[in-house]
């Protein structure tokens, strides 16, 4: 059985939604058969290279917020973060275009290194000192998740390199009715939105396990980034 995952990772919530649904993967009894494949969805898919700036202001910007109250909504998602005994830093953290990051995982899945490549991502974004949208960190990255230096470099040389193949993957999320990130399809049968808790997960992998169709949700929306990059 193969499970989609359409994810960001400038999104908070597929951080969290991830270690979420491992959890639930755990639990499921056929965990060994499961097939997990990552798609690209940015929030931002017009935001500019090189346009990175503060979390805090972002959010303060985009919900009218005071810095103070970008902050509480930050220690929020923190809070969910660390309860799943990941880390999350709530100051100091960029936020930029993810473009770049989605081609280069593209990169990592031809050559099966996309799961390490996205932990090592989510982590320096969420938890680390280092911003992900600088090219040296992300080579660096990338590297340390057993590609070749190279060729990441080639990729982040050349706009076009795996540009389709982002863009195919936000099409098909536009085409499976994904209103944001992270968005889940369990073997083209069940569709689940949101940072939903593993127990959830579980459940939906045993449905999509037993064959039923057609697509749909099985269960309320959980929190989530939609695709005007609101994370609230």
């Amino acid at each position: 059985m193969r499970v989609e995952i359409w994810s960001d990772v400038a999104c908070p919530w597929c951080y969290v939604g991830k270690a979420r649904f491992e959890k639930g993967l755990e639990a499921f009894a056929h965990r060994a058969d499961v097939e997990v494949v990552h798609r690209s969805f940015e929030l931002d898919p017009n935001r500019a290279k090189g346009d990175v700036v503060p979390v805090v202001d972002l959010l303060a910007q985009k919900y009218g917020r005071t810095p103070e109250q970008a902050r509480a909504m930050e220690e929020t998602v923190a809070a969910n973060a660390h309860a799943e005994g990941l880390g999350y830093v709530t100051e100091g953290r960029d936020s930029g275009s993810t473009f770049d990051i989605h081609r280069v995982l593209h990169l990592a899945k031809e050559r099966g290194l996309q799961s390490e490549l996205l932990d090592l991502a989510y982590r320096t974004n969420f938890a680390g000192t280092a911003s992900v949208f600088d090219d040296e960190v992300l080579v660096g990255l990338a590297v340390r998740a057993g590609l070749a230096e190279a060729e990441v470099r080639a990729v982040l040389a050349d706009p076009s390199a795996y540009a389709g193949a982002v863009r195919a993957d936000e099409r098909e999320a536009a085409e499976l009715g994904a209103s944001g990130v992270p968005f889940f399809v369990f073997d083209r049968r069940y569709g689940l939105s949101g940072g939903q808790p593993a127990e959830v997960f579980t459940k939906a992998l045993e449905q999509a396990w037993q064959g039923r169709s057609p697509l749909v949700q099985v269960a309320a929306e959980g929190q989530a980034c939609d695709v005007d990059g609101n994370c609230a």
